[in-house]
């Protein structure tokens, strides 16, 4: 396992035993920083680690100059690897080299090259150590590394050939593979490891986590460190690639004991390449071997299993070689020429192993950890204890289990070893031969050696640890490790050095090196050469761990025991059972029993007086040590437990060294400390004196020195004032009359230049005037002229056309006599109003010229004043050529100003350069102000931002919590209630019980008794109910002083709603006049055709009349045959008459709608001013004068209206040209002015120095500016002024409206009233005085709640009434007793309102009810508000609803109730929409199919679930939406605000939403891609459905969102990693659990879908366990979101509200 962090826990005994757990997880506690805490520290002052006990060993080595060693043991996946890694790590990093500043690299580079030849990943560990390593750190002296060696123990060779299931062979294998793809590896010919039999058995070729290209590069690296080459390294790779592909050749049978290379591929091929060895000697020694007799030798074929296994036999070879060649290599690296002084080993061994089969070995692994348990005994239980008796301290001896006969029987004489080896020597051994020796050997003779039940090749052993069962295949062979001779001769004949190289050591006997003395057994084999009776594998690994175990009793064990805390490699999981079964077989257990008694430090007396004398005092110094060191540690250990005194040695308990230690350590640092003291006091006083004379000395020359100085500086300095001043003074004088000089000549120059520039402007301005004036009037009579002509020729077309069909019509009558004498009739009438016409319209026309000749006789007046103004204009012009010679003498002048300017030039250049650097550090220092007031702009918005954003949430948070509280408060009111009409219900039954016995008579008067006070007892119970009340409420008023500040800061932000209202207001007004103009201009258009129509129609009805009588009259003769000629005369007059109709029409349509355009431009432009003139001659009464030729009526209409438009456009053109002269001139007038004043502040700043010319232009600029300002400030005074204007007059429409409307409603026909009630009704006449105030008797409150509270019927009143009509009596009764002043009855108006509300509500739960109620509670609560008085509710009113404001009560308090019972009457309401909904909501949104044809065929093996309604009465999606609008427009129709809706909308969208997504997580049937659709689709009508009722911005959307997502997840594709990164970014409304729910219900209904897999659900898991949510799996369909109630003030003045009389109010009277 790459970098296998380990936790510490830590117990102590004789030696350090630290337990290290693997947590599966990387921990940052290995940094060099953790490495620097605990150097230096002693054990236990730190918190247990793996640094705490290098540490220590290396402490105990420096001081004790003793070697140490640090043995990690425990089972394989523990972290033995990383552990021992770390503690190389930790003395790399504590100690530096004294020779070369790279051991320690070299040392800690070690590492990665080890693991990655000799590690592997097996089921229980990524990254387990497959052979045992001994790490010798050597240190000089001075305790720094000089030097490393390591021994190396058996080697899995068999890994590198077979690889069980979800293992993996060596990592570097895996490390070639991944590099294959680079060009230096190109020639080795590899590939994916998946396409080699060695690397693909176990089916798990990569490692989670591990990046094996990465790991390549660390182990080339560690290569180089190690002074390995280039050239060596692809070697060594070349090697191993060559046994990748040797494990590819395939070996085929040529018959029953023979066999062939098919080298297809060329595998062998490419092994021979890579190592240069001849491919016909192996091809043939792969299937051949060969046979020494005593007198020839025979070469045998082998089988085809036999020369597969000689194969794999080869590679396991060259594997294990190169294994041993590199240990040498990086002792090599390690080792130093000069020898070490002392030593640290760090043991990393195998750990205990056992697997389903155990094999050779696993049994050499398990019997080198029998032998380190020993060690472990020995050391820990054995040698100590005898220690103690041996010095005779008082001791109990402690049992512990002993593994020796375990041992025994591994080992010993006629072991299982002894046994292998006969066995091996034997010529037919074979492995049944061997099991069998063993069952007769020790089977019941041994209590650690048994026989398996049902095998006869298997034997188990009784480990310290565990029992193993251990199969018998394989064990001889293995035990040998035969390899053909004659194959590793071929590869001896190899041209490749490195490979020759490898089998040198074959050649001769091994001897002893530096690195590894002899019989340290490297790679599990004897370095030996190939002769038959060599040791075998079990031999040699017995002498390796008989030299390991002298190793380690020669030096002073540390003990770490990695514990493995589960078998499933779970990080951060401990299996108890599992961690204490490996505590006891490790011994810890008896460790930690053992050091709770014992003694696990000790000191001889010399040691101890030699290392803590300095603790002694001098009457404690005896010739006896043994006295001495008593009578020290009775001074300084006070008990005597502690410590114990043997024979010869002093036995401290755990913890007291270290005590010693630090008094130890304090005493010396105390004595140091005195001696630098002191020493440092002596140096310092010296070389105080020494300072202190050499400054005195040095002051007394300086002194002296800077007195001559001074005085020197005196004398110049006074002598080069005088010369300074004289020399200013007449350089000023010189510079200020060259200035005055330039300055009066500039101004000269620049005042004449300036008049002849305003004389040239002038002239060019009065040009201008006159060429505009000329052109327009020219544009003018132009456009007039164009116009006139197309009036005459409109007139002309209208008349000609007018003509003809006069001329038609007049063709026809012609023929027709008895026509001819009717129109004759009323032609004298005709002509007489045709004549009264023409002399009206001559009567326009001289009207009309009247007006043109005032115009051009104005014209001409305007020419005379031109004329004038031309001759003053030339008279100018004369005098300024007389000026013109004056120009040449001043421009004489000017030359000799230009010289004078010319040397000025250079000053003013100077100047302007520090006029630009100035510039620019202004400019600068402006952007940077300019940047820090945006940063602080932008910080201070942004903490606003989040503090209005948290208060927001405290509000709704504080909000939903009081809510809460209201609610059950309203329970507990209820229960209450209950059990009072329970107890009254009680009392009045054994009451009647009572008085059952009595007579007809006397049950009578009962009877009329009781009917009689029933209204008094009514009132009293009511009066009552109102004091328990009035207490609660006054309960609820102590609780509800919480939220007064909350709703200050609502009343904020309503006062800025309402302004927008406002202004929503007015433009919708604004809109609605506009569109009441439109239609009232397309009513008259339509009007207008309708009667034209049904004039047409009426004439043709008439034609056809007469049509039909002459047809009648002359059916019988021949004349009506066709043909004839009456009947040629009838078709000629029909098709004139349908001609002439139709040209009627078209022109009657052009006219009217002519008409219609100007009337309502007239409308909008003029207004109605010549309405009443032109109503007598509308055309509709001329229709009817004139009958049928109301069309030439029509026509000259048209002309007038046409003349008129004319006309008025002349008028208005002429005056808005002459107020844009008016404009023109005034504006000349100010320019000017302006002119004069620049002119003026020019002349002032030119004669002004530079600094007061700064200062006056900034002054100007300021003044500038503030003039701006004031302008600006004036023009919005008058804009506000303007807008309360409009306000105060919409208000005032808006009331007139509001009073006719209500005078409208209740307005009745007397009539009607008078037949009805058959008796004559007075009309009650509105007074005018009327205040606003009902005036009511005390006797008659009761009669008041019954009437308009208890029997009032919702559905009347509001399609009848007035929208809150309760609420405003109720309000203007409390009005009257604020008017009177009376506490008592405000109090009880108040708290009755409130409890007869409530009773109501009890009553009657329906819709209609509550949402009648709501909206007058809101209503009554809002005009508490609008007539409080308060500023920010005043300032809504008008002044005449300012006059109503309460005056003697304050009742904010109360507002608070009113407030508390409409949020009571808000929950009521919200529930009885969920009890009205909630069983529609899931056969309409999920189990209806509103899309046909989408849901499909039904999953097989679906189990038919029964639907949730009946089929009589399913609901459907538009069932659902019917309901919402019947809750809609139910709320609208009862006067509720907008904004109280849209929160209920909003309430109602969020349980449509939590019932849909709760049936959908429970329902399995329901998680299908079509369902999604579906499930979309009926979404996508709500949200329609919000649209229509403009209700986007409700937040119901936003409520749906969790459905929305989820039916999104059901469509969304469900395979890849980036599928589940869609699915993480898209489902923020759904929990985590919500979305795996989905995820597992999926379920296909088509061949087309597909089930998701649980690997992808696993992914979707991780990445959304970061998330912070509930886990809650269900959303709360009941919760209710806090509700508000914003300020909507009433626009009804309470004096306009009227009260009908079907309320029988009577009672009331107005004040």
């Amino acid at each position: 396992m790459k970098n296998k962090p380990v936790l510490t826990a830590e117990a102590e005994n004789m030696g350090i035993i630290l337990v290290a757990i693997n947590p599966y997880e990387s921990l940052q506690i290995y940094g060099s920083d953790i490495i620097n805490a605990y150097s230096g520290q002693n054990m236990g002052d730190m918190d247990p680690h793996i640094f705490a006990v290098s540490e220590e060993a290396y402490k105990q080595m420096a001081r004790d100059e003793k070697n140490q060693s640090i043995i990690v043991s425990g089972e394989s996946g523990a972290g033995k690897t990383v552990s021992a890694k770390y503690a190389m790590r930790y003395f790399a990093t504590v100690s530096g080299s004294s020779a070369e500043a790279s051991v320690e690299e070299k040392v800690l580079a070690s590492s990665p090259i080890m693991e990655a030849i000799g590690n592997a990943k097996t089921t229980r560990n990524d990254n387990s150590s497959r052979f045992g390593k001994y790490i010798e750190i050597g240190f000089d002296r001075k305790h720094h590394i000089i030097g490393a060696n390591m021994r190396t123990y058996l080697l899995e060779k068999s890994r590198v050939v077979f690889q069980a299931s979800e293992e993996r062979n060596y990592h570097i294998f895996y490390q070639l593979c991944a590099c294959a793809h680079l060009p230096e590896f190109e020639p080795l010919k590899l590939g994916s490891a998946d396409d080699f039999p060695y690397t693909n058995q176990g089916r798990s070729p990569i490692i989670e986590g591990v990046n094996d290209l990465k790991e390549m590069e660390a182990t080339r690296k560690a290569f180089s460190l190690l002074g390995i080459t280039e050239a060596h390294q692809m070697g060594l790779f070349q090697i191993l690639s060559a046994i990748l592909h040797l494990g590819n050749v395939e070996v085929k049978e040529r018959g029953s004991s023979s066999c062939g290379i098919s080298d297809e591929s060329g595998h062998l091929a490419v092994f021979c390449d890579l190592t240069e060895v001849s491919y016909e000697s192996m091809a043939h020694w792969l299937c051949h071997k060969k046979l020494k007799t005593a007198t020839e030798t025979l070469n045998k074929p082998v089988t085809r299993l036999e020369a597969i296994n000689g194969r794999d036999a080869l590679a396991k070879h060259i594997y294990a070689k190169l294994f041993s060649w590199i240990v040498s290599q990086v002792n090599k690296a390690l080792s130093t020429s000069s020898k070490p002084h002392s030593f640290i080993g760090v043991l990393d061994i195998y750990g205990f192993e056992t697997f389903e089969v155990n094999s050779f070995e696993q049994f050499c692994i398990n019997y080198a950890n029998e032998k380190l348990q020993q060690q472990f005994n020995m050391h820990v239980f054995k040698l100590e204890q005898e220690e103690y008796m041996k010095e005779q301290i008082p001791w109990t001896l402690i049992d512990f289990y002993d593994n020796q006969p375990c041992i025994n029987l591994i080992e010993a004489k006629m072991g299982l070893l002894d046994l292998l080896d006969e066995e091996c020597t034997m010529p037919k051994g074979s492995d049944d031969s061997w099991a069998q020796k063993l069952y007769n050997t020790h089977l019941k003779k041994s209590s650690h050696f048994e026989k398996p039940r049902m095998s006869n090749k298997a034997f188990i052993i009784l480990h310290f640890a565990d029992k193993v069962e251990y199969q018998c295949d394989g064990f001889l062979e293995k035990n040998k490790d035969t390899v053909n001779e004659e194959q590793i001769n071929v590869l001896k004949a190899s041209k490749f050095a490195l490979l020759v190289e490898l089998f040198q050591d074959e050649e001769t006997p091994a001897a002893p090196s530096s690195s590894a003395p002899s019989g340290r057994a490297k790679v599990g084999r004897s370095t030996q050469s190939f002769r038959e009776h060599k040791k075998s594998v079990g031999l040699q690994f017995r002498n390796s761990l008989h030299l390991l175990m002298d190793t380690l009793n020669a030096t002073t064990p540390h003990y770490v025991r990695c514990i493995k805390p589960n078998d499933v490699k779970a990080p951060f999981m401990l299996d108890p059972h599992r961690a204490v079964q490996q505590l006891r077989a490790c011994g810890v257990l008896e460790t930690i029993r053992i050091s709770s008694a014992g003694f696990p430090s000790r000191w001889t007396y010399q040691e101890f007086f030699s290392r803590y004398r300095v603790l002694m005092r001098q009457k404690e110094f005896l010739s006896d040590r043994k006295l001495t060191c008593q009578s020290v540690l009775e001074r300084l250990v006070q008990n005597k437990d502690k410590y114990q005194f043997g024979k010869t040695k002093i036995f401290f308990r755990a913890g007291q060294v270290a005590y010693l230690e630090k008094l130890r350590a304090d005493k010396l640092r105390a004595a140091c400390i005195h001696i630098q003291k002191t020493i440092r006091c002596w140096l310092a006083r010296k070389k105080y004196l020494r300072i202190r004379q050499a400054a005195i000395t040095l002051q007394r020359y300086t002194r002296g020195h800077q007195a001559r100085c001074l005085c020197k500086t005196l004398r110049r300095t006074r002598a080069a004032v005088i010369f300074q001043k004289y020399t200013r003074m007449w350089a000023a004088r010189r510079q200020f009359l060259r200035q005055r000089a330039a300055a009066v000549l500039i101004q000269r120059l620049l005042r004449g230049y300036t008049a002849r520039l305003e004389y040239k402007w002038l002239v060019c301005e009065h040009k201008a005037l006159l060429i505009q004036r000329w052109v327009r009037g020219f544009l003018a009579r132009w456009r007039f002229r164009r116009i006139k002509r197309a009036v005459v020729y409109l007139q002309c077309c209208v008349r000609r056309m007018l003509a003809r069909r006069e001329l038609k019509k007049l063709k026809i009558e012609a023929r027709s006599v008895e026509h001819y004498k009717k129109l004759n009739v009323g032609m004298e009438n005709k002509i007489m109003q045709l004549q009264r016409k023409l002399d009206e319209q001559h009567k326009d026309n001289r009207e009309l010229s009247e007006q043109i000749r005032q115009m051009e006789s104005h014209s001409a007046t305007e020419l005379e004043k031109l004329h004038m103004q031309l001759k003053t204009l030339q008279e100018a012009e004369e005098e300024s050529r007389h000026r013109g010679d004056l120009v040449t003498s001043l421009q004489e002048e000017l030359e000799l100003v230009r010289q004078e300017l010319e040397k000025n030039k250079e000053m003013v250049a100077e100047l302007n350069e520090k006029n630009t650097l100035l510039k620019s550090e202004k400019d600068e220092m402006n952007r940077l102000i300019q940047e820090q007031e945006q940063q602080l702009k932008e910080k201070s918005e942004s903490t606003h931002q989040e503090a209005t954003e948290h208060l927001q949430a405290q509000l709704n948070e504080e909000r939903f919590r009081y809510q809460n509280l209201l609610s059950e408060h309203l329970k507990l009111e209820e229960r209450c209630a209950d059990l009072r009409s329970e107890k009254e219900a009680a009392e009045l039954s054994k009451h009647d019980h009572n008085r059952a016995d009595s007579g007809y008579s006397s049950s009578q008067s009962d009877s009329v008794h009781s009917s009689v006070l029933t209204g008094s007892e009514v009132s009293s119970l009511e009066r009552e109910d109102a004091g328990q009340t009035a207490a609660d409420v006054s309960l609820l008023l102590k609780l509800q002083r919480r939220v007064a500040e909350l709703e200050k800061e609502k009343m904020d932000l309503q006062s800025e709603m309402d302004t927008k209202e406002d202004q929503l207001q007015l433009e919708q007004t604004k809109e609605l006049e506009d569109c009441q103009r439109v239609l009232g201009a397309e009513r008259d258009y339509e009007a207008l055709k309708r009667q034209e129509l049904e004039s047409d129609n009426k004439k043709l009805k008439k034609d056809l009349q007469e049509l039909r009588q002459s047809l009648s009259k002359g059916s019988g003769s021949k004349l009506a045959s066709p043909g004839g000629q009456a009947y040629n005369m009838l078709l000629e007059q029909l098709n004139s008459t349908t001609e002439e109709l139709e040209m009627r029409k078209e022109e009657v349509l052009i006219l009217r709608s002519q008409l219609v355009n100007h009337e309502a431009f007239k409308h909008k432009e003029t207004g109605t001013e010549g309405d009443s003139g032109d109503s007598s001659r509308s055309p509709t009464l001329d229709l009817h004068e004139l009958n049928e030729d109301g069309e030439l009526w029509m026509a000259y209409e048209s002309l007038k209206e046409t003349n008129r438009i004319l006309v008025s456009q002349l008028q208005t053109q002429g005056q808005s040209h002459e107020e844009e002269v008016e404009g023109l001139r005034a504006e000349l007038q100010q320019l000017r002015a302006e002119l004069d004043h620049q002119q003026q502040m020019l002349s002032n700043s030119l004669e002004l120095p530079h600094d007061a010319l700064i200062q006056a232009s900034l002054q100007h600029e300021i003044s500038r500016l503030t003039q701006q300002n004031m302008d600006l400030l004036e023009q919005m005074g008058k804009q506000d002024k303007m807008i309360r204007k409009l306000k105060k007059h919409l208000k005032i429409y808006m009331k007139k409206f509001g009073e006719a409307e209500g005078v409208h409603i209740e307005q009745s026909s007397p009539e009607n009233i008078v037949g009805e009630s058959g008796r004559t009704v007075s009309i009650v006449r509105k007074e005018r005085d009327f205040q606003g105030m009902l005036e009511y008797r005390r006797e008659d409150e009761s009669k008041l709640f019954k009437i308009l509270i208890t029997e009032l019927k919702p559905r009347g009143v509001a399609v009848n009434l007035v929208a809150g009509l309760p609420a405003y009596i109720l309000f203007m009764c409390l009005r009257h007793a604020d008017y009177a002043n009376d506490d008592q009855r405000v109090s009880t108006l108040l708290n009755s309102s409130v409890n007869t509300i409530k009773n109501v509500l009890k009553k009657r739960g329906d819709f209609e009810t509550i949402s009648f109620w709501l909206a007058n509670t809101c209503r009554f609560l809002h005009c508490l508000r609008q007539y409080s008085g308060e500023k920010a509710y005043a300032k809504h009113n008008t002044p005449r609803q300012n006059e109503h404001c309460l005056t003697n009560f304050d009742l904010s308090e109360y507002r608070q109730v009113l407030s508390d019972l409409a949020i009571q009457i808000y929950q009521q309401l919200i529930r009885v929409i969920e009890n009205i909904l909630h069983p529609k909501i899931a056969p309409a949104m999920l189990e209806q199919e509103t899309i046909q044809g989408v849901m499909g065929v039904k999953p097989t093996g679906m189990r038919k679930r029964t639907p949730s309604f009946h089929e009589e009465g399913s609901h459907s999606l538009e069932s659902i939406l019917k309901q919402l609008d019947v809750f809609y427009y139910t709320l609208l129709q009862h006067g509720n605000d907008t904004e109280l809706v849209r929160q209920v909308i909003k309430q109602q969208f969020y349980v449509i939403c939590s019932v849909t997504l709760n049936n959908l997580l429970l329902r399995k049937d329901m998680c299908s891609w079509s369902k999604g659709l579906q499930i979309r689709y009926n979404v996508c009508q709500l949200e329609e459905w919000l649209l229509d009722k403009d209700l986007q911005g409700s937040g119901a959307r936003e409520s749906l969102e969790p459905l929305i997502q989820a039916a999104q997840l059901l469509q969304i594709k469900k395979k890849s990693q980036d599928d589940a990164g869609a699915i993480c970014t898209m489902c923020t409304a759904l929990t985590t659990e919500q979305v795996v729910k989905i995820l597992r219900l999926y379920t296909p209904v088509n061949e087309f879908e597909e089930r998701v897999c649980i690997s992808f659900i696993k992914s979707v898991q991780t990445l959304l366990k970061d998330r912070k949510e509930s886990s809650q799996l269900l959303m709360d369909a009941k919760i209710i979101f806090p509700v508000t109630f914003p300020f909507n003030p009433s626009p009804v003045a309470l004096e306009t509200i009227q009260i009908p009389s079907s309320l029988n109010l009577n009672f009331l009277t107005p004040v």
